[in-house]
């Protein structure tokens, strides 16, 4: 199996609901869906969008994974933040559900490595990680994108477990890895100092888990750093 066998289904099984999410996530960030207002029902969005009812329920379902609405019982469906509009600019067509999907991945495969770090890492390992984290902390001070930097912190992390498959698969899947980087870190430009200083606070508390050769807190640093990325996707602006 080659990467292009591995990378295909994932645009080419695109399915339906996933279709809808992003036409609904596009009236939620261009105010067609007001905050706090409610959603039309199930049967009205399904006349309005041209689709069945479970495509429909679907559709939102990952809607509240991702708490872009909430459910109140007896009442339907509320928006509960308003994604930045570039989000869907920045995005492929059709890829939004997908790049979402693709950072629950990264959580887990992410946080393994991050474990199998703080056990393994070497000296040049130990050099390699914090010259890319030392990367990151002078994008900040001159308020850069540092899409580029992150890979490279990350790519770091994924040498330092030893294991090749960790960089293999990182190389297979470089090009959604990048999109989903450039999108949450040139959003957080947009945001405060605090918010953009609270990511490289993540990055510096996977850096010393793996130093301390911590492997659980490694792991779940990594974890909610990921997790967190795939959140502020989709904060409110």
């Amino acid at each position: 199996m080659n990467k292009a066998d591995v990378i295909a289904p994932a645009r080419n099984q695109t399915r339906y609901s996933d279709i809808l999410y992003e036409k609904i996530v596009a009236m939620i960030a261009d105010g067609r869906f007001p905050v706090n207002e409610r959603l039309p029902s199930e049967t009205s969005l399904a006349a309005m969008l041209g689709a069945s009812r479970p495509v429909v329920r679907e559709a939102l379902e990952r809607l509240r994974n991702d708490e872009l609405i909430v459910s109140r019982k007896g009442s339907g469906s509320y928006v509960r933040q308003r994604p930045d509009s570039s989000v869907l600019t920045q995005v492929p067509v059709g890829s939004l559900a997908d790049v979402q999907r693709f950072f629950e991945f990264r959580a887990g495969l992410e946080a393994e490595a991050a474990a199998l770090a703080a056990r393994n890492w070497q000296p040049q390992d130990k050099i390699r990680i914090e010259d890319t984290f030392e990367a990151l902390e002078r994008c900040l001070q001159r308020n850069d994108l540092g899409a580029d930097e992150d890979q490279a912190f990350h790519d770091a992390v994924a040498l330092a477990t030893g294991n090749q498959f960790h960089t293999l698969v990182r190389e297979w899947f470089k090009p959604h890895i990048a999109i989903g980087m450039s999108v949450t870190r040139s959003l957080s430009l947009k945001r405060t100092p605090a918010h953009v200083r609270a990511v490289q606070d993540e990055h510096a508390a996977i850096v010393e888990a793996i130093f301390d050769r911590r492997e659980s807190d490694a792991h779940a640093a990594m974890k909610t750093h990921i997790l967190n990325a795939r959140a502020r996707m989709f904060q409110g602006v």
